[in-house]
C-alpha cells in the first residue's frame, strides 16, 4: 500500500462515514513521520496514526478533491545558472554521451580554441568494474604511442587525487556510427557510405596491425566521426599489443562485444588469432552498416554465442549484390585461416569500385544527441554566463506564453511550453552581443 495514503486522527476520533470522506492537504503526512506516536504543532497531546489498507480504501467512496486554480502569473521558475567549470585549461561543455566506464563531455581548450571531447572516469566505479583499472591503464598507453588519422587521438591525461577522477583529453567527434544506424531508415546506410565508412577502417586498421595492435571490438559502438567524416576506431579497452619480435598474433582473453565475437571465441578456445578477430568484426560490422541485420541473433547472450559457435551465419541478402555478399562470406569464414586478410580485402572488387548512390537514397548525416544539426559548441553558454551574467533569474509562466505566442493569441501545448521554457533558460543577455556559431575545429 502506498503508505501517503492515510489520515491524522486522535485517540478519541473515530473513522468518518464513508459520505463524507474528504482529504486534505495538511491530513496527508509523508512516510518519514509514520511513527506511532507524534506531536502536532501546538498540541500537547500526542497523536497516533492510522493506516487504511488497500481493501478498505477500496470501499471508501471517491474522495472529493479539490483543485485550486492557479494564475499563470503565480507561477515563477528561476532560470538555471550554467556556472563555467575548468579542469586545467580546459573549459567544460555538457555531456555528449555515457558509456560503462563514465560520461564524456564536451571540452574545449582555452590556449588553441580547439575543441574536445573528455572522457571521465571514476576511480570508485572502475573497482565495481571486472578489470575496469587495467583496461583503462591499457588504453592509456597504446593511445600514447598510435598517431593515425583512423584512429582517436589522446590528447591529455589528467588526475585529481582529491576527487578520485581521471579525464581522458581526446578528439572532439560528432557522432557515433551505431546512433546513426538506429535514426536512419531501415538502420542501414546506403552501400556507397557503407563503403566509405568500410574504408576508413581498413586504413584504421592496417595501421594497428602494422603496430602490433589488436582491436579486438571493432563495431558500430566503437567507431566516431568528425565533423568532416573522417572515421575514427576508438575504445581500446579490451585491445592488445602482440610481441614485436614474435611472428605470430597469438591472443589468448577476448572481452569484446558478442554479437561481434568470431566461433572461436565462442566456443571458448584457449588461443586464437587476434588479427582475424578483427577481421569477423569488421565483416559483421559492415554486414550491420549494409543489412541492418545480424549474420547471428540469440535471445541472450547464451543463444547468441551458441548459434555462433555452432551455425552459419545467415547469407547476405541478394538485394546487395554478389560482389558484396562474395565479401561478407569471405570474412566471416569459420576457419580463422579461411578469412582474407587486410591487403586481400583491399584488392577485392566491392572495395575496389564505389558503389554508386541509387535513387532515392540520402546519406546519412550525423546524429546529434541534442538535435542540433550544426553541432553548434555546447562551451559558448557556460562562458557567455561567466562573463555576461544574466540578470533575468525569474520568469513567470504568463511571460513565457507571452514570449512564444506573440501575446497569448493562440494556446500552447505542454510539449510547447517545454521546450519554450528550455530555450528561455538558454536565452543570452542581450549585452553580449551578436556572437558566432563556435563551430571550432
Amino acid at each position: 500500500m502506498d503508505p501517503r495514503m492515510c489520515r491524522k486522527i486522535s485517540s478519541s476520533e473515530s473513522l468518518p462515514d464513508a459520505d463524507n470522506v474528504e482529504f486534505e492537504v495538511s491530513n496527508v503526512i509523508a512516510p518519514q513521520e509514520s511513527d506511532d506516536n507524534f506531536m502536532l504543532e501546538g498540541s500537547p497531546e500526542p497523536h497516533s496514526v492510522t493506516w487504511l489498507h488497500d481493501d478498505e480504501i477500496e470501499d471508501l467512496d471517491p474522495p472529493n478533491f479539490y483543485f485550486n486554480r492557479v494564475d499563470s502569473a503565480d507561477i515563477i521558475y528561476r532560470s538555471k545558472k550554467k556556472k563555467c567549470k575548468m579542469v586545467g585549461k580546459y573549459v567544460m561543455g555538457d555531456v555528449l554521451g555515457e558509456g560503462s566506464y563514465g560520461k564524456v563531455k564536451e571540452m574545449l581548450d582555452s590556449v588553441t580554441l580547439c575543441r574536445r571531447a573528455v572522457k571521465i572516469l571514476k576511480k570508485r566505479k572502475l573497482r565495481r568494474i571486472p578489470n575496469g583499472e587495467q583496461n583503462v591503464q591499457r588504453e592509456i598507453q597504446l593511445l600514447r604511442i598510435l598517431r593515425h588519422k583512423n584512429v582517436i587521438e589522446l590528447v591529455d591525461v589528467i588526475f585529481n587525487d582529491e576527487k578520485q577522477k581521471m579525464y581522458l583529453v581526446m578528439e572532439f567527434c560528432v557522432g557515433v556510427l551505431q546512433d546513426m544506424l538506429e535514426s536512419s531508415p531501415g538502420k542501414k546506410f546506403p552501400q556507397r557510405q557503407a563503403h566509405d565508412y568500410f574504408t576508413q577502417l581498413l586504413d584504421g586498421l592496417e595501421y594497428l596491425h602494422g603496430q602490433g595492435v589488436v582491436h579486438k571490438d571493432i563495431k558500430p559502438g566503437n567507431l566516431l566521426l568528425t565533423l568532416d567524416q573522417t572515421l575514427k576506431i576508438t575504445d581500446f579497452g579490451v585491445a592488445e599489443a602482440l610481441d614485436m619480435f614474435s611472428p605470430e598474433d597469438t591472443c589468448y582473453t577476448g572481452q569484446g562485444s558478442p554479437a561481434f565475437q568470431p566461433p572461436e571465441i565462442a566456443n571458448g578456445a584457449e588461443q586464437f588469432s587476434g588479427i582475424k578477430v578483427d577481421i569477423w568484426s569488421s565483416g559483421v560490422t559492415l554486414y550491420n552498416m549494409t543489412t541492418g541485420r545480424y549474420p547471428f541473433e540469440g535471445d541472450n547472450v547464451y543463444r547468441l554465442l551458441e548459434a555462433i559457435g555452432r551455425g552459419w551465419p545467415a547469407p547476405p541478402p541478394a538485394w546487395v549484390g554478389a560482389s558484396l555478399g562474395a565479401l561478407l562470406t569471405a570474412m566471416l569464414a569459420r576457419d580463422p585461416a579461411l578469412r582474407p586478410g587486410v591487403h586481400d580485402i583491399r584488392r577485392h572488387a566491392w572495395v575496389q569500385s564505389r558503389p554508386p548512390l541509387e535513387p532515392g537514397e540520402r546519406l546519412v548525416s550525423p546524429r546529434s544527441r541534442r538535435s542540433d544539426e550544426l553541432h553548434n559548441s555546447t562551451v559558448i553558454p557556460y562562458l557567455v554566463e561567466r562573463h555576461y551574467p544574466s540578470s533575468e533569474e525569474y520568469f513567470t509562466e504568463r511571460d513565457l506564453r507571452h514570449e512564444l505566442c506573440s501575446g497569448g493569441s493562440r494556446t500552447l501545448s505542454t510539449a510547447e511550453l517545454s521546450e519554450g521554457e528550455s530555450s528561455h533558460k538558454r536565452r543570452w543577455h542581450s549585452s553580449c552581443g551578436r556572437l558566432p556559431s563556435c563551430r571550432l575545429t
